[in-house]
């Protein structure tokens, strides 16, 4: 799938202030993260296990 047609949501942690928002897109492969501010400025691509991590990651500097 094409990350263009790709259906992409806003993270519910993003502000509607215009800081740190981004986007998410289930792929066949895994997870598409972007910029929600600049759509046209390239993605992160990760595969599920590891999107994963990176949420058990961040979920741990907020509880910090």
């Amino acid at each position: 799938m094409d990350v263009n047609e790709a259906q992409w949501r806003k993270s519910s942690r993003s502000s509607d202030k215009g800081d740190a928002c981004i986007e998410v897109a289930g792929m066949t492969a895994g997870v598409a993260v972007r910029d929600s501010k600049d759509r046209d400025g390239g993605t992160v691509q990760l595969e599920r296990g590891s999107f994963g991590q990176l949420l058990d990651y961040i979920r741990g500097i907020e509880m910090s």
